[in-house]
């Protein structure tokens, strides 16, 4: 989609869409948008098959707008609008009597093998590799990017509670305690050409990445990084 979303831009910025008759420009800007929609789509998609099978629906234009006749109109995405889910795109009329600038509500829709859940998953809940099937969905259906990468979301645990049928997706997985206050931990202790080892418990639940505090031997606290089941990482 970011690909298809690039060729967009560069369509916008300089390919017009066809004359409007003066009868029914507003009929015409609709077929005509959907047919640029369309081949800008296409023309996006790389070599061999497309990941993502790319759908642009065109809604139809403020029925109570009378616009002028225009030998030119182009489209351009407005600041900061995505072509992405439901959006829109702007067009302007360049070359006429009267110079209009409208907005048309588009629905992109991006299919393609996702991640889904098999069953509703409850919050905290560590993500199995059985939990969750390959279907297509609609990347486009929610701004968060898919988790099309397992890796992403496997032993993970849920942010929050999730549905059967619903994407994997960014913001629903977060890292999983791999060990609880209290447990004995391998502290790795790394300074300038040196490395020590030693025992320490831990003083906080640890989650893989996010930094915990520890106890050693003689009583002293640090933090460290969590980098397994065990292990801390203490730079000194």
């Amino acid at each position: 989609m970011r690909m298809a979303s690039a060729a967009l831009l560069s369509i916008c910025a300089g390919v017009a869409l066809a004359q409007q008759p003066a009868g029914d420009p507003a009929n015409s800007l609709q077929s005509d948008t959907q047919a640029w929609l369309d081949k800008a789509i296409a023309n996006s998609r790389p070599s061999g098959a497309a990941p993502l099978r790319m759908v642009v629906n065109v809604g139809a234009l403020d029925p109570r707008l009378s616009l002028a006749p225009c030998g030119q109109v182009e489209p351009y995405l407005p600041p900061g609008t995505r072509l992405w889910g439901k959006t829109r795109i702007g067009l302007r009329c360049v070359d006429g009597t009267t110079f209009w600038n409208v907005f048309l509500p588009i629905h992109v829709q991006a299919f393609g093998e996702a991640w889904v859940l098999k069953s509703d998953l409850s919050a905290g809940t560590v993500i199995g590799n059985d939990a969750a099937v390959l279907a297509e969905v609609d990347w486009a259906q929610e701004n968060s990017s898919v988790l099309a990468d397992p890796a992403l979301w496997l032993g993970q645990t849920a942010a929050r509670r999730l549905v059967t049928g619903q994407a994997l997706r960014h913001g629903m997985v977060k890292p999983s305690q791999v060990f609880a206050a209290g447990s004995m931990v391998r502290i790795v202790a790394k300074g300038p050409g040196f490395t020590v080892t030693s025992d320490g418990q831990a003083i906080s639940p640890g989650v893989v990445g996010e930094t915990v505090r520890v106890r050693i031997d003689s009583g002293r606290v640090l933090s460290g990084v969590v980098l397994d089941v065990r292990t801390v990482q203490v730079s000194l």
